[in-house]
């Protein structure tokens, strides 16, 4: 087995070779002065079983096509099986046509991947568990729970929780982790007038007195949650935490938990926390690295990977 690292999350990589004890391949990732990519993998792979770790996180593009050149680098070099581990998959919310013209880039992404010669996908938590369709090649979409119902059963011991999704689409998400935690489910009905601004309208559910936890797959801006996190506590929430798989957190986003409701929001870090992250005390990630790890190895060994969850 060898595992490679994009420069999308160096950390990450650092700490799954850390758990399965393998080091991390010698390849150089560099930029050409007009930014062009170029990969160069400095040891022989021919016949290997290969695992390329690469979040397209932002800058997406960027980060997509260190991705792709280097699946083409594998590729052209002879490995046995090249496997994309995707901790966040840039794109996903774009998986369905929206308008009139508009694209499906979550099925464009995926047709990329594969051209460029992934014969497997390994990911976390993807935005629609229907994505899997999208690839022509075997794809295995790992849960987030084994991560964060510790952390929650340690956290919330003896507090009275309920499990709140910020929107209709997230109930299922929602009532999986409320089932983990055998916990009651609240959920927010929100109106969406334009792109990137919410607004809440009702909550369902009777939240007073309640540790209210917020379960979402990806924070951006974070006006859903903030927003949401204001309405539970006007509706007599004890407190509010969240619990989000990735956290995006793009423009304002960090100042806006920062001056919320919110307690705590934790994440994972499929995404590399930015500095602005790491210096708040509102945000704590849980690391993914033994659950990729895992992965990974029953991957290579072809071993059951939905034992993990059971």
């Amino acid at each position: 087995m060898k595992l490679i690292a994009g420069n999308a999350n160096q950390p990450l990589a650092q700490a799954i070779s850390k758990y399965l004890d393998i080091p991390l391949a010698n390849a150089s990732i560099k930029r050409f002065s007009d930014m062009e990519v170029f990969v160069d993998i400095d040891e022989n792979i021919r016949g290997e079983d290969v695992f390329i770790i690469q979040p397209t996180s932002a800058p997406a593009n960027d980060h997509l096509m260190e991705l792709l050149i280097t699946l083409d680098a594998l590729r052209r070099s002879s490995a046995r099986r090249i496997t994309a581990v995707i901790p966040y998959f840039g794109y996903a919310r774009q998986d369905r046509r929206t308008g009139s013209r508009t694209p499906i880039t979550a099925k464009l992404v995926a047709n990329l991947i594969t051209t460029a010669g992934a014969n497997r996908a390994l990911m976390l938590d993807l935005h629609a568990g229907q994505i899997q369709g999208f690839f022509d090649i075997p794809t295995d979409n790992l849960i987030s729970s084994p991560v964060f119902v510790p952390d929650m059963q340690r956290r919330f011991d003896g507090k009275d929780v309920m499990v709140v999704s910020p929107d209709i689409g997230g109930v299922v998400r929602a009532r999986a982790m409320a089932k983990r935690l055998n916990a009651d489910l609240a959920i927010i009905d929100k109106r969406r007038e334009k792109a990137g601004v919410s607004e809440v309208m009702n909550i369902i559910g009777d939240v007073k007195g309640k540790t209210c936890v917020l379960i979402d797959d990806i924070v951006d801006s974070a006006g859903t949650l903030c927003n949401a996190a204001t309405a539970l506590m006007e509706e007599g929430a004890d407190e509010v935490y969240s619990y989000v798989v990735h956290g995006v957190l793009s423009g304002k986003a960090v100042e806006r938990v920062e001056n919320s409701a919110i307690k705590k929001l934790v994440t994972t870090d499929s995404i590399m926390a930015t500095d602005e992250v790491l210096k708040s005390s509102k945000f704590e990630q849980l690391t993914i690295a033994p659950l990729m790890g895992e992965a990974i190895l029953r991957i290579a060994e072809d071993r059951s990977i939905s034992a993990l969850f059971k």
